[in-house]
């Protein structure tokens, strides 16, 4: 059966080019719409190597309204819509409040218009942990508590989350499923593609991996006296690749109509909180590549402990995270080392 067309907003980005990976190899169409603002086009290349499908590819910003119609016009087949595009370093997002205001925000409202009038039958939203802020209790479940946001940027994903709720509550002629992640880390295992900011990396693995070889002098891990096991702080790491394939059930589920639900939240993540120091041992581990580091002061806006219970989505969706921690640091580390290859990094 031929499937349904689905528009991969933020598609040639870390996790949306992943996504795309997933989607073609269980059989849907993928167009793809990026600004290249923080990525680039040679990942349609590498998806294509993974796939021997080349993706659809529209270069435009989805802040520009008249470029997003003019996509819809060209490709009238769209019936699923996996938003990725956003700007997501929380760092910077202190510093450039507007634009991440700007971006993240007009992009989600351009999208769910154009929805309405395209007949599109569903939406996936990517979103994340920041919005349960500093958790009272960890695993935290989809019922905890949304916290006052500590950055613009976790704003923005607390914001669109209302958005998305009043929309389809209004009455909008669609479906939503809210992902929220936790720390998506690695590359895929062909080492075709992977995280590859533009300029300093603003997330820690490709900051490690980057060390690792030489290309930055230290990693700086962020504070070593929270109250945890053992002084740093945990997170719940997550394989990009897991994370990926949990966006295909969704999309499948929206489509088909398998929810009684107009919007879901689910939490995606591994279940296990891992420390700082216990991820870069056990890159370590997995690679034989020591890491320099030194410890820095605490950082503005970072939350000391927060891991997710999956229960729901394992239930629900029938999803789990299942990549070993070792296995994600040597896909990172195959990755870092084809840039090499390529005298990319």
């Amino acid at each position: 059966m031929k499937k349904d067309m689905i528009l991969v907003t933020g598609g040639t980005g870390y996790i949306g080019s992943h996504t795309v990976v997933e989607l073609q190899k269980a059989g849907y169409p993928v167009v793809i719409v990026d600004n290249l603002s923080n990525s680039n086009k040679e990942v349609l290349d590498g998806i294509e190597r993974i796939t021997g499908i080349r993706p659809e590819f529209v270069e435009a910003d989805c802040t520009d309204m008249a470029a997003l119609t003019a996509l819809f016009d060209k490709y009238p087949g769209i019936k699923g819509i996996i938003n990725f595009a956003a700007s997501k370093a929380v760092g910077e997002s202190m510093q450039k409040p507007i634009l991440y205001y700007r971006n993240n925000l007009n992009t989600l409202m351009n999208l769910l218009d154009l929805m309405g009038e395209r007949g599109v039958k569903g939406i996936v939203f990517s979103s994340s942990c920041t919005v349960y802020g500093e958790p009272d209790v960890n695993p935290v479940t989809e019922a905890a508590p949304i916290k006052k946001a500590t950055s613009p940027y976790g704003n923005t994903k607390q914001i669109s989350e209302e958005i998305i709720t009043d929309v389809i509550n209004a009455g909008a002629p669609f479906k939503s499923i809210i992902l929220r992640y936790f720390n998506p880390v690695g590359a895929h295992p062909s080492a075709e593609i992977g995280e590859l900011p533009n300029g300093v990396p603003q997330n820690l693995i490709p900051y490690l991996t980057q060390t690792a070889i030489g290309v930055r002098k230290e990693l700086s891990v962020f504070g070593n006296d929270y109250n945890t096991r053992d002084g740093y702080c945990i997170r719940d790491f997550i394989d990009v690749v897991d994370l990926a394939r949990a966006h295909v059930i969704a999309v499948e589920r929206m489509l088909e109509d398998k929810s009684p639900e107009k919007i879901e939240i689910f939490n995606l993540g591994t279940g296990n909180g891992l420390s700082v120091m216990e991820l870069i041992n056990a890159f370590e581990r997995a690679t034989g590549v020591k890491v320099p580091y030194k410890i820095a002061p605490r950082r503005a806006g970072d939350i000391e402990q927060v891991w997710a219970n999956p229960a729901y989505a394992n239930e629900v969706l029938g999803w789990k995270a299942e990549t070993p921690i070792e296995d994600t640091m040597r896909s990172a580390w195959a990755w870092q080392l084809r840039l090499r290859e390529r005298g990319v990094m």
